[in-house]
């Protein structure tokens, strides 16, 4: 049996890991293919140092973004509603449903900050009223807001 070759990787391969990793591969897969066309370095004492300061940097980068991350939920909820007009027809009954589309629009409106609207979860909204939205802003931080849907 092959013993097996450490390698730092300097992309990300998707059966094997992110870039940055220190992963164990065998010899051949190192030797024909990772090395070769630049997608390992075999690990050295410089290349290991290379990588800490690297996660360092990132780690750093990651507090700083949920440090945003909160900073916008307290916007939020100092602006504390959010108002969306939806065509209406009898008994206060939409035509259509408010989307997330609807509500990242809404927000964008009112902070000048953009939202991606894939991280917003909206229930099921068919009527004009008040509904509390979940907007996902970092991996740990999520915001509640409160919507209210008016008829114009």
């Amino acid at each position: 049996m092959a013993k097996r070759v450490q390698v730092v990787l300097n992309e990300d391969i998707l059966s094997l890991g992110r870039n940055g990793d220190l992963v164990d591969v065998a010899p051949g897969y190192a030797r024909n293919f990772l090395l070769p066309f630049g997608k390992a370095v075999p690990v050295t004492p410089a290349v290991m140092k290379q990588v800490e300061h690297r996660r360092a940097k990132e780690a750093e980068r990651q507090a700083t973004l949920k440090q945003d991350a909160v900073a916008f939920r307290t916007a939020l909820d100092t602006i504390g509603r959010f108002t969306v007009k939806k065509q209406t027809g009898g008994d206060d009954v939409l035509f259509g449903t408010v989307t997330n589309g609807d509500v990242a629009e809404a927000i964008e409106a009112a902070t000048k900050k953009e939202v991606d609207r894939r991280d917003i979860t909206v229930p099921d909204i068919h009527r004009t009223g008040s509904y509390k939205v979940h907007v996902k802003l970092h991996s740990e931080v999520t915001a509640e807001i409160n919507l209210e849907v008016v008829s114009y």
